[in-house]
């Protein structure tokens, strides 16, 4: 045969190759054509505003959340939730700032609004807005959110569920067991040094100290240091529930206590040999050189993160390798995409993201997507495992919505779902069912952060 020369195309080959551009151009319109017809017939998203924000707050869900109604100018809404615990008032103070903005343009609006977010449940009406901007813009165009954030990783999200504690370790390790009997692929236990605030020789702490979690001190000025024996005590607890649960499961911890930086250290040299998959929030996580100075000293991962608002607060963890696990909440972090941009952020150092969640089925759809669509997730907490109305908080998804520990990916637009609105109505928090808000539509204030 004899080699290519161009010369050589000919006739033929000219046709082919001519059939072959317009045989593109024939599927590049149909492309597009298909695209078109994905958007929602029912709105022009070009000419979408938002002309209202309302509130609906439940309780017991399992805690109190605020679950937030975005309306526009064409009929279609976007669902999305204020942080667990939080106000509603964080998001009703930026209606104001929302209104008569097109809700596709996500990230415009969140750039509009992130300065009047903060740290922990503070950041709760910037996250939830976005929730439900996302949830727009997805049955706008026609598209899960997942989609939006660049596709999926996975079609099922890994969840761990909180669990009633004991002071038995026994018992709470058959909760715990329970757990995996249910399905469930990775666990999480709450343990903090209030197990041995009555065994003597466990604690030293000043007179009328808050054991359990030190009030609002920072965990290094409360003055509360474990003993040996207390580690220990704590060690042979852990031994026990490892024991009843067996090796092959994740096991992680949280809640340990306000105990200074060196007991930290100590407690964690004591339950390395239980090999478990981290240690949550052992100091405030503003600490960075504290934390690295806990993480150099024991072979236990260190996970933190709940509490922090923005990628900026995660970078230096990262950077610095303070901690092994970041561990975000979404209605926290800055919503959807904020958290997406931290996993992958974090993907970039060698550290995986674990995300935090204690909210209604809103705000874990909202986990959800984001979680399908960042390729070092881990795990998704869920503290509603047993609150037996949650499930039918919503509609337009499989029931249960944690099904042997894990949540199926939706594939509807948006976040893929509905309110009962009967159901929602038996669990509010105070009267009124999404009311109208029009004492939150002006604001005479000049936002800005530069002059």
């Amino acid at each position: 045969m004899k080699p290519f020369s161009g010369s050589r195309l000919g006739r033929r080959g000219f046709l082919r190759g001519a059939a072959g551009v317009a045989a593109a151009g024939f599927w590049a319109d149909e492309t597009i054509e298909a695209y078109q017809n994905n958007v929602n017939t029912n709105s022009k998203p070009s000419e979408l505003k938002i002309t209202d924000l309302r509130v609906a707050t439940l309780k017991g869900a399992p805690m109190i959340d605020p679950i937030i109604r975005i309306d526009t100018n064409q009929g279609i809404y976007g669902l999305g939730e204020v942080r667990d615990g939080a106000t509603k008032t964080y998001a009703l103070m930026l209606k104001s700032r929302i209104l008569g903005e097109n809700p596709c343009n996500v990230d415009k609006i969140f750039r509009k609004i992130k300065q009047f977010g903060g740290h922990a449940r503070q950041g709760g009406g910037v996250c939830g807005i976005e929730m439900a901007l996302w949830d727009l813009a997805g049955k706008a165009y026609n598209a899960p959110v997942y989609q939006m954030m660049g596709g999926k990783f996975r079609d099922s999200i890994r969840c761990y569920a909180d669990t009633t504690e004991s002071h038995d370790p026994k018992i709470y390790g058959q909760r715990l067991k329970a757990r995996k009997d249910q399905g469930f692929t990775w666990l999480k236990m709450d343990l903090g040094i209030d197990l041995m605030e009555h065994t003597p020789g466990c604690i030293t702490a000043p007179a009328g100290s808050q054991i359990s979690m030190g009030g609002r001190v920072p965990h290094m000025f409360t003055g509360i240091e474990i003993t040996d024996k207390g580690a220990q005590v704590m060690a042979d607890y852990v031994g026990v529930v490892r024991e009843l649960v067996g090796w092959d499961v994740p096991l992680s911890s949280d809640h340990f206590g306000h105990i200074g930086v060196n007991s930290c250290i100590k407690l964690g040299k004591a339950l390395q040999k239980y090999n478990l998959a981290w240690l949550e929030d052992m100091i405030p996580w503003q600490n960075t050189e504290l934390l690295k100075k806990i993480a150099d000293a024991i072979d236990i991962p260190l996970c933190t993160g709940e509490d922090i608002y923005l990628k900026e607060g995660f970078a230096e963890l990262c950077r610095e390798h303070a901690v092994d696990i970041i561990h975000p909440d979404l209605a926290t972090s800055g919503g959807i995409l904020e958290t997406k941009k931290i996993g992958d952020m974090a993907w970039e150092y060698g550290v995986p993201m674990a995300m935090h969640f204690a909210g209604s089925p809103v705000s874990c759809m909202a986990n959800v997507h984001c979680a399908a669509a960042t390729e070092n997730f881990l795990v998704l907490e869920n503290h509603s495992v047993d609150v037996p109305w949650w499930d039918n908080l919503v509609e337009g998804i499989e029931k249960p919505i944690v099904n042997k520990g894990f949540i199926k990916v939706p594939e509807k637009p948006g976040l893929g779902i509905t309110l009962n609105d009967d159901v929602m109505k038996q669990h509010l928090l105070e009267p009124g069912y999404f009311e109208p808000t029009p004492q939150w539509d002006r604001d005479r204030t000049n936002d800005r952060l530069w002059s």
